[in-house]
């Protein structure tokens, strides 16, 4: 929360496992209590595609904002999402584990990278995402 201007309900990340320069780990457990569980769907509860990814574009969030030394004066856009794959379900009791890796290096604040998503040790989501950090006005 330090980082990241999202906020519950829409902060989807609870934990960064790990941070590098070239990549960044992130966790989020999914429970019942899920706001998006109400509509989607009530008789047999699946966390929606679009969620998912942008928990995995939070996490990368994270790794592209570390570069900054005032990173609460930054927010982060989507520039481009290709190659999106879902896998596997996403359900409550799940803990889904966000793998970013950057493909090319950090260059003006724009990241491009490789981002999968697991839960139960099993791929539920991959794609690769690009994203602008911009000075808040």
């Amino acid at each position: 929360m330090r980082m990241l201007p999202h906020r519950p309900p829409f902060l989807l990340i609870d934990k960064i496992l790990e941070l590098t320069e070239s990549h960044v780990v992130g966790l989020k457990n999914v429970t019942m209590n899920e706001q998006f569980f109400v509509g989607h769907f009530p008789d047999a509860p699946v966390m929606p595609g679009v969620l998912i990814i942008e928990a995995m574009a939070q996490t990368g969030g994270i790794l592209v904002l570390s570069t900054v030394p005032d990173p609460d004066n930054y927010l982060t856009y989507f520039m481009k999402i290709d190659n999106v794959k879902f896998k596997q379900k996403v359900l409550p009791g799940d803990t889904l584990v966000f793998k970013c890796d950057l493909i090319t290096p950090i260059r003006r604040g724009i990241c491009h990278m490789q981002a999968n998503a697991y839960a139960n040790g099993k791929l539920v989501a991959e794609a690769e995402l690009m994203a602008q950090i911009a000075k808040k006005q």
